[in-house]
């Protein structure tokens, strides 16, 4: 695994990049390479070097709105008008469900808020359906979801690498656009946990996968109800749905069978689940083998190009050939 994420990170021009797999609940493989951004005096990645995960907080969020459903404060199937005080009528026909897989059909452009198709007929990927929900979940606990994570994981974990970010720190790794331009710092004023700031070194990133794995349990505490982790982890797509297109979870990709547009690979056995950002960061979860592979880069669109998702299914085809 090491030679084909170093491979990775020079196709792409990435100039750091991390790979952590834990078997069994402990780690098997721990790589660091490259530096924090091109520049001259850039720091070196090590084990306490913190990313930023891009998209890929999506499953931090998606704890938080799975506690909801879990405390009975949303339902799935009801309609998203019933939760919002003033409902755009593009929402019109969209359910929770549908706003936590990607199938609401409500796209976002200059001029705002559009219909894209029926909700539940089909499947495109952007941050509606996040954003709607995020706001939600933080009207309803009355805090933000940085708190209510701090509160209820992280500090219960003492994790320190993990968290939103508004100012800069040498532990912080820099975005890459375009190696000749200045790198990106990722941060953002706004640290209530709904921004792309949030940054998380391999490990930690690799900690919160092993602990959906484990189903909310860390030795003889239960962190996080099991309930919870299986509401974001199991497939909540709706019925009907075009063989070719993805499932997912709350945001989780997750793995029933191999499909055209999904972005597991074919060799990925069912039950698996997987979330990423543009940046590269990934975490993969494979309860068959008691896996959790995490790897880092720091380059925007890390797998630019119509090929995409060729490169993430190998990803996840490594891995789980590394396992057989």
């Amino acid at each position: 695994m090491i030679p084909w994420v170093e491979d990775i990170a020079r196709k792409n021009d990435s100039s750091g990049h991390a790979l952590y797999m834990m078997k069994d609940g402990k780690t098997v493989l721990e790589h660091y390479g490259g530096y924090h951004s091109f520049e001259p005096a850039a720091q070196e990645v090590k084990a306490t070097s913190r990313f930023n995960i891009a998209s890929a907080r999506k499953s931090y969020i998606a704890l938080v709105i799975a506690y909801a459903l879990y405390d009975r404060l949303l339902e799935l199937d009801r309609p998203v008008h019933d939760y919002l005080e003033e409902s755009n009528p593009v929402f019109s026909g969209v359910s929770i469900r549908h706003l936590l897989t990607h199938t609401h059909g409500v796209g976002e452009g200059d001029s705002g808020l559009y219909t894209e198709f029926t909700p539940g007929e089909n499947w495109s990927y952007n941050n509606v359906g996040l954003d709607t929900l995020a706001h939600l979940v933080m009207e309803m606990y009355g805090e933000t979801i940085r708190s209510f994570l701090q509160k209820r994981v992280f500090n219960q974990l003492n994790w320190t690498e993990t968290g939103w970010e508004n100012e800069d720190s040498h532990k912080l790794v820099k975005i890459i656009s375009n190696r000749d331009e200045k790198a990106l710092n990722g941060l953002h004023s706004d640290c209530d946990g709904t921004k792309k700031n949030l940054f998380v070194s391999a490990r930690e990133f690799a900690w919160w996968g092993q602990l959906h794995l484990d189903k909310g349990r860390v030795g003889n505490r239960q962190i996080i109800p099991e309930e919870v982790v299986n509401l974001a982890t199991t497939i909540q797509t709706p019925s009907g749905l075009s063989y070719d297109l993805p499932r997912n979870g709350a945001f989780w990709y997750v793995q029933d069978v191999p499909r055209m547009k999904s972005e597991i690979g074919d060799a990925v056995p069912a039950g698996s689940y997987q979330i990423l950002g543009v940046t590269g960061p990934t975490i993969l979860v494979i309860p068959k083998y008691q896996i959790v592979a995490v790897k880092m880069y720091n380059k925007r669109y890390n797998y630019g190009g119509a090929d995409y998702l060729r490169y993430l299914k190998e990803y996840g085809n490594r891995v789980a050939d590394a396992c057989t």
